[in-house]
């Protein structure tokens, strides 16, 4: 990757609306979750975005993080390993990203690689793990360490099935959404042009 310069007119107001979105308290919850998740072993990171983005950059923690939401033995990526190569942290950040969406996050929820690896929009990135939390809290299955009430609550579906006898039942009814036509009348109607008589 090149060493981008700083950004200048249109590009640098862009570069401010996405950096203001970022959300240092979302930061904290993350950064508690991922150490209760992970265990502490993954470190503590710098306070602040830059520090939450270099923390997560080489994509260790990520891979770490998405393995402890599995059975022990069948996370989704297999080799983790901490490495000074670009091409490598992109790789496992990719690899990240990949079992995120086998996990059941929509592909539009996902940011991407260099999102994260150039800092770019690290607001998209808070937005992917709060999802993927949410996610994991959603899904029941007792592989989720941590304090549920950090993540807004998914929706889930709540099918219902009616018999045949409540359904045609519903056919004869004329919903509200309708109108109604009771009460209705022409009752102290006047003809056209005609004052109306206030009491």
């Amino acid at each position: 990757m090149a060493n981008r310069g700083p950004s200048y007119g249109l590009s640098r107001e862009v570069q401010q609306k996405i950096d203001r979105q970022y959300d240092p308290e979302l930061e904290q919850v993350l950064v508690r979750w991922i150490l209760a998740q992970c265990g502490g072993d993954v470190g503590q990171p710098a306070p602040g975005r830059d520090g939450f983005q270099q923390w997560l950059k080489d994509g260790t923690v990520l891979c770490r993080l998405i393995n402890s939401l599995h059975p022990r033995g069948q996370g989704p990526v297999a080799k983790i390993q901490a490495s000074a190569m670009a091409f490598k942290q992109m790789e496992q950040i990719s690899q990240f990203l990949q079992a995120a969406e086998r996990y059941g996050i929509a592909a539009t929820d996902i940011f991407q690689t260099v999102d994260l690896w150039e800092g770019k929009n690290m607001a998209c990135v808070q937005r992917t793990l709060m999802n993927l939390g949410s996610l994991a809290v959603a899904k029941g299955d007792g592989l989720f360490v941590g304090d549920p009430n950090w993540f807004p609550k998914k929706s889930q579906e709540n099918r219902r099935v009616f018999s045949e006898d409540k359904l045609k039942e519903g056919q004869s009814v004329i919903g509200l959404q309708m109108g109604t036509n009771r009460g209705a009348s022409q009752a102290g109607m006047t003809g056209y042009g005609m004052p109306r008589q206030i009491l």
